[in-house]
């Protein structure tokens, strides 16, 4: 793997009966607990699908079998590798729609969510959104805000997903330039200056937002599915 490419992997979790013991298996002891305390059946089946498709893509990367990486937990919850601390890796759903990133010595987050219309989106604008991101989806025609609120929130998700803080960091404080949504206005003093992240949109299809976000400029990306 080009250590200056991000790899990108991407599907659908099927959550079939046929293929859960293979996922089962290469889950480790705390994995499988958490598993085995999730009863909606479907959501079970997704947990090990996803978390088990996340351990054979470390597998491949690194050379080694899937069950016996270790995967730590940061402070604030983020998982890492504490043996390859400097592969990094993050990880969305949507419904069934999965989404895997992996580099190599960068902070990196990615999140995707599938465009669906929500009674809560002008509340969720005035809590999560700072002043200048509120002016321009206030000023947005109607046909747009649903999809120019997820492009948003997605890039908020990914950049504290990034950081291992998750959203108790604040949605509000990492802003998103309205004129270029590439790059960041701002963002919390600790993550250093708003120029050194970069956030990265990828085609998943209509009525899916996603956003990569990394504290490195990047050579790009390999793209693969599931």
């Amino acid at each position: 793997m080009n250590t200056d490419t991000i790899q990108i992997w991407h599907g659908n979790i099927s959550a079939e009966n046929a293929h859960y013991q293979s996922y089962w298996r290469v889950l480790d002891a705390d994995e499988q607990a958490h598993a085995g305390r999730i009863k909606i059946d479907l959501l079970h089946k997704r947990y090990v699908e996803v978390h088990g498709r996340l351990r054979n893509i470390l597998a491949q990367t690194l050379n080694e079998s899937p069950e016996k990486i270790k995967i730590n937990k940061a402070e604030h919850g983020k998982p890492y590798l504490p043996d390859t601390p400097e592969l990094a890796f993050n990880l969305s759903h949507s419904a069934d729609t999965l989404v895997i990133a992996v580099g190599w010595n960068c902070q990196l987050g990615v999140d995707i969510e599938s465009c669906k219309p929500r009674a809560s989106l002008a509340g969720l604008v005035e809590k999560c959104f700072a002043e200048e991101e509120i002016a321009y989806w206030n000023k947005l025609p109607e046909a747009q805000k649903i999809l120019e609120f997820y492009r948003f929130w997605t890039r908020k998700e990914a950049f504290v997903k990034a950081t291992g803080r998750g959203i108790g960091l604040g949605l509000n404080r990492c802003v998103i330039n309205p004129e270029n949504q590439a790059k960041f206005l701002r963002v919390p003093v600790d993550y250093g200056p708003a120029s050194i992240w970069h956030i990265h949109e990828l085609a998943f299809g209509l009525g899916i937002c996603n956003a990569l976000v990394t504290d490195k400029d990047i050579a790009g990306f390999r793209l693969m599915d599931f």
